[in-house]
């Protein structure tokens, strides 16, 4: 009997710690996803100034700047989701 008691509380214990670990992953992918959000808009402020500064000339920049920036940005924005969403909130 104590056997069969101390194995379900082990079992309960199981559940419970991988219920958590799910929660927790589901909260980082909505910061992560919350921090994506952020950065798009970002980008698209970006790309506002930028028109508004120029013509052709500026239009050419903006639209390399853009590209190299996403890019960049896009990658610090995925090891920076992986170490964790924290940090996007503080910026």
């Amino acid at each position: 009997l104590l056997k069969r008691d101390r194995e379900r509380e082990r079992e309960r214990r199981e559940r419970e710690r991988r219920e958590r670990e799910r929660e927790r992953e589901r909260e980082r992918e909505r910061e992560r996803e919350r921090g994506e959000r952020e950065r798009e808009s970002e980008r698209e402020r970006e790309r506002a100034r930028e028109r508004e500064r120029g013509g052709g000339g500026g239009r050419e920049g903006g639209r390399e700047g853009g590209r190299e920036g996403g890019r960049e940005g896009g990658r610090e924005g995925r090891e920076g989701g992986r170490e964790g969403g924290r940090e996007d909130i503080l910026l």
